[in-house]
């Protein structure tokens, strides 16, 4: 009786052990298996991920808006997929999710750069852009002049956020070019958005993020200044996984029609027209 007991227990443990193990099985191949053009067509949706931002996705007036929500609505138009869109305000995770094939598509502000392009492929450029500070205008800032001059950064606190690899890159550089000391806070939770809110409000003196981002939030907090550059134009672009070469050049050739048929040039108007003529 005691045997049989134990034989049932063992038979009882085993198939849990084997239920358990199927299971892992089959998220692991679920998460990691190949995950191109073909299977997203197959399953017949495509999954994007943005931040929370005016550049990316938010809510105005019960109403989603944001630069990326909008060039993705025109993806799914063109390919026939279910696009799903997803917020990740951290680079780091959207990075992580692309690659155990989470999400397809990390659609933000991402300026390419040599290191990146080790781990993952790029889009052709959505949009250029580059480098500003962002300081107080004259009359929000007690009369004081926004500085104009790179030298004039010798000795200043400049704030970005921690994964703005390309502004740290740039920060290190011009501290060379400048041969004096720039102190670079590298905020661990404050996105680009927040960082200029701080500027606006008084908290912080100075920040540097992208003129894309800068620009959207000018519309709202007008006590900020843009007008000193950081860096030359660059290319920013849509990241996806280097073993996606099919959704890669069908990407591509999706962005091209849109820029042909005109949504391109209605999109950035409605939220970049400053970007535009600058």
């Amino acid at each position: 009786m005691f045997s049989k007991k134990i034989l049932i227990l063992y038979i009882a443990l085993l198939s849990v052990a084997m239920l358990i193990m199927g299971g892992l099985i089959y998220i692991r191949t679920s998460i990691y298996s190949p995950r191109d053009l073909q299977e997203i067509q197959t399953e017949g949706i495509l999954r994007i991920v943005t931040e929370y931002d005016q550049t990316g996705y938010y809510v105005s007036d019960n109403q989603i808006e944001g630069f990326h929500y909008e060039l993705s609505k025109a993806i799914a138009r063109l390919s026939g997929l279910e696009v799903f869109i997803y917020l990740e305000n951290s680079l780091e995770k959207s990075f992580e999710g692309l690659l155990s094939n989470h999400y397809d598509i990390v659609a933000r502000n991402i300026p390419i750069t040599s290191d990146l392009k080790e781990h993952f492929a790029f889009t052709d450029p959505v949009i250029l852009s580059r480098q500003v500070l962002v300081q107080r205008t004259k009359a929000q800032n007690n009369g004081i002049e926004p500085l104009r001059n790179h030298l004039d950064l010798a000795g200043k606190t400049l704030y970005i956020p921690a994964e703005s690899s390309a502004s740290f890159a740039r920060l290190q550089n011009l501290q060379h070019e400048i041969g004096d000391t720039i102190y670079i806070v590298e905020e661990p939770v404050s996105s680009s958005e927040q960082l200029i809110i701080m500027v606006a409000q008084g908290d912080i003196d100075y920040a540097v993020c992208d003129l894309q981002t800068a620009l959207a939030s000018q519309q709202q907090y007008p006590e900020i200044d843009l007008k000193t550059d950081i860096s030359f134009t660059q290319l920013q672009s849509w990241a996806i996984r280097k073993s996606a070469p099919a959704l890669l050049d069908s990407l591509n050739h999706w962005l091209l029609i849109i820029r042909e048929n005109g949504q391109f040039n209605k999109i950035i108007q409605q939220y970049y027209a400053s970007l535009i003529e600058n």
